[in-house]
């Protein structure tokens, strides 16, 4: 239970990687392919403001690549825990103000994420 919360963890740590990537360094370029309904002619007008979206997302990954690293089952899991919780609330925040699609996408995993690292917990 325990590898299987670590790999959920790593994804979830990857994709919120590829994320600040994209709203870092891609913004311009491929963000109106995937935000079809957000005018095409604001994409280079907003690209401050995706980078700092970015900068947080890098934040939410480095918290959980930090996760995996610690040797203390109790901080460990607290660590992650904490981590797994600010991407479930960004996925809710997201869904409530951008799309529903957003809590499928970080939500539901970090939920999952959250209930294998509790109910891997070895005592």
């Amino acid at each position: 239970m325990r590898i299987l919360a670590s790999l959920c963890i790593g994804l979830i740590a990857a994709l919120h990687l590829y994320i600040a990537w994209f709203e870092m360094f891609a913004w311009t370029t491929r963000g109106p392919a995937v935000f079809t309904a957000f005018p095409a002619d604001l994409f280079e007008s907003t690209t401050a403001m995706a980078a700092n979206q970015g900068l947080y997302n890098s934040f939410l990954a480095a918290g959980l690549i930090w996760s995996l690293f610690i040797k203390d089952d109790i901080w460990q899991r607290r660590v992650a825990t904490c981590f797994l919780l600010f991407v479930a609330m960004a996925g809710l925040f997201g869904a409530y103000t951008v799309s529903p699609r957003t809590a499928l996408v970080q939500s539901v995993p970090a939920v999952i994420a959250l209930l294998l690292v509790w109910l891997g917990r070895g005592r």
